[in-house]
């Protein structure tokens, strides 16, 4: 933001760097505290839940209100009316945390008959949740809660098909802020102890170099190929994403190194940008982390986090071909060539550098499929990847040294420089993990209200009536609640929201649980890639210097196995789940097989080019080949796969001469 150039202004006084200094100081102390309890609680000891979260809580939301102002208009860096009560409100919400660690056993025995205390303590804890809700998520997500808050309150007053019985403020705020049906339930449980630690993972995966390695691997594998860059940017954003699981994040941290190498071998910018925007929302579909959501789908669906992570795989996989496709005929019809081998990264060399990026992730793989938890899974992870970065970075200084005399100094330098990088990493985790856990928490509040006045139930009955029980109708309507709360929910909070309210209706209609999940989360996603919001869509935007719609609708072209996989899920056993199916049951694989030509077949269809330039009767052939292959009857398979090997037959057999200039 562009300020007016007064003095005051420029040069900032003694006591606004005494109070940013301090606040910086708070910030980084409270930051690695909360990152080092995480790793005690994950790897050594458990606490009672309502423990857990609730000093979990108390330091997202000291941190929330010191970095957060209540205005972005307003500074941190001056002593003001607005940074004392930032930091009252700081002190409040640990005295509101704090109650609840001290009283504990007296709140577990006066369930139901409550004290002043208790009510006055709740009202002022949800209220502070709000507020971080505010600052860190957003308006929309706010009034979303407070409308929440508000159906329970004014329950009679509500039309006859959401009417309840109404629920006053005692029994609402004690709800929310003394059980675990609320803002301690189990979106903040999850938030709390499997994604912070993965979150932690991530941040010191990446601060140590990781994420370079990824991309350099990336790079190396790919740069050579036509379009080049732009498969860069697809495999990159699969490694960094199944470690980060942030979408706008991906787009930031990968683009700023594929998205200009796209346009200096061709790409028009918002291409550029667009196919990186689909290809980190895919980061948020790719195991192990997911965006927080495997780990809710796990608590969710009571299912294990290994199976989880295994039954999302193949549909993450198939996302990323269908972006390449779309990007290698991309490259095809403009005549985009791959970079010389010579100016390319050697992937031997790459490795061998970042070896010690790999064994953690090996690490975390045995120790998951060896059925530890996955909170135990990340503490393995982020201690390995401490250690092996100690000790890479250990034996590459002591083969740097060459004088005896100042090993001492240089061996007390080179540990203060890792201490430093150390604990910055940990500080990075934290604040990495404030917005997914003011999320969850404000989260807690709509699924609180929804299990209290039993919204769940009518919210499904009306996706039923609506749809007339027809699976692919309840479903694009989901989609469009999806795309609706995306405009202002982060996707983690609209998955909990989404499936809260419509889950239940999937079930209904004869949908697994996972697969219901699985659906409802991919269409959670929506919100990244799709116009008028396309959250990664202007992230790519602004790193390509490329128009926002421009890039927003290309990207929605290039991502379109968003919205076709999770229909295939509801029809096929695509995800191998049920009593039924397994992975390598013959169906399933048929399914994975004719879905991937589908979606190529889908490619080719939208581009009018597969080989070359297609004519209309191939481009026809090729759409008849995506609705067969796609379509969930045996015999429709067969014409679809009929059509799409004479689309490809008569591609080869007449070669047109527009496809040798480069269509």
């Amino acid at each position: 933001m562009t300020r007016n150039a007064s003095p005051d202004q420029q040069i900032p006084s003694a006591n606004g760097l005494t109070v940013r200094l301090l606040t910086a100081r708070i910030v980084t102390v409270v930051a690695i505290g909360l990152s080092l309890y995480q790793l005690y609680t994950a790897g050594i000891t458990t606490l009672t839940a309502l423990v857990q979260r609730s000093i979990h809580l108390s330091a997202i939301l000291t941190l929330t209100f010191l970095l957060y102002p209540m205005h972005r208009a307003l500074r941190k860096d001056r002593f003001n009316l607005w940074l004392v009560i930032d930091w009252l409100l700081a002190a409040v919400a640990i005295a509101c945390t704090l109650y609840i660690w001290v009283n504990l056993g007296a709140i577990f025995e006066r369930q139901g008959d409550w004290l002043p205390a208790d009510i006055v303590v709740s009202t002022v804890g949800t209220l502070l949740v709000l507020e971080a809700c505010r600052r860190v998520v957003g308006w929309a997500m706010g009034l979303i809660c407070l409308i929440a808050l508000l159906y329970a309150y004014f329950g009679l007053y509500m039309p006859e098909i959401i009417m309840h019985k109404g629920y006053g403020i005692e029994r609402i705020v004690t709800t929310l802020w003394l059980t675990t049906e609320g803002i301690f339930g189990l979106p903040l449980g999850v938030a709390a102890t499997f994604v912070y630690v993965f979150v932690l993972f991530g941040a010191i995966l990446e601060s140590t170099g990781g994420g370079n390695f990824f991309i350099e691997m990336a790079h190396a594998l790919t740069g050579r190929f036509s379009g080049g860059p732009a498969k860069t940017a697809v495999v990159a954003s699969g490694f960094l994403g199944s470690i980060s699981g942030s979408a706008v994040g991906n787009v930031v941290a990968t683009g700023s190194f594929t998205i200009p190498m796209m346009k200096k071998v061709g790409y028009r910018p918002h291409v550029a940008g667009a196919i990186e925007a689909a290809a980190s929302t895919g980061g948020q579909l790719m195991p192990p982390i997911m965006g927080a959501g495997a780990f809710l789908m796990a608590e969710f669906t009571n299912t294990s986090y290994l199976t989880i992570i295994k039954v999302a795989l193949v549909p993450a996989i198939m996302y990323y071909l269908t972006v390449l496709c779309f990007v290698h005929i991309e490259a095809q019809k403009h005549g985009l060539q791959g970079q010389p081998r010579e100016s390319l990264p050697k992937a031997w060399q790459v490795l061998k550098n970042g070896i010690h990026f790999v064994i953690p992730v090996v690490i975390l793989i045995y120790v998951l499929v060896a059925n530890y938890s996955p909170m135990m899974a990340g503490f393995v992870a982020v201690v390995s990847t401490l250690i092996t970065s100690w000790v890479v970075e250990s034996g590459r200084w002591w083969t740097q040294s060459r004088k005896p005399d100042e090993s001492r100094i240089g061996a007390l330098q080179f540990v203060g420089s890792q201490t430093r990088l150390t604990l910055g990493a940990l500080e990075k985790g934290a604040r990495n993990a404030v917005m997914v856990s003011v999320a969850c928490a404000a989260a807690g509040i709509i699924v609180g209200m929804v299990t209290l006045t039993g919204m769940g139930l009518k919210f499904s009955s009306l996706v039923l009536d609506l749809s007339y029980g027809i699976k692919a109708l309840a479903i694009l309507l989901i989609g469009a609640a999806s795309l609706v709360l995306g405009m202002g929910l982060p996707v983690t909070a609209s998955y909990i929201v989404l499936a809260t309210l419509a889950g239940p209706a999937l079930l209904d209609m004869g949908v697994p649980i996972v697969v219901a999940h699985m659906i409802v989360f991919w269409y959670s996603q929506d919100a990244n890639v799709t116009p008028p919001v396309s959250l990664a869509s202007f992230a790519g935007a602004a790193v390509a210097g490329a128009n926002p719609m421009r890039t927003a609708f290309t990207s929605w072209k290039l991502a379109k196995g968003l919205y076709i996989i999770p229909l295939v899920m509801a029809y096929r056993p695509l995800l191998g789940v049920g009593p039924d199916y397994s992975l390598m049951h013959w169906e399933v694989i048929l399914t994975m097989l004719t879905t991937t030509l589908g979606l190529v077949a889908f490619a080719a269809t939208i581009e009018r080019y597969f080989i070359r330039r297609a004519t209309l009767v191939e481009t026809a052939l090729f759409a008849v080949a995506t609705v067969g292959l796609l379509w969930p009857v045996a015999w429709v398979d067969g014409v679809g796969m009929i059509a799409f090997i004479a689309a490809i037959a008569l591609q080869v057999m007449k070669p047109s001469p527009v496809a040798a200039l480069g269509g």
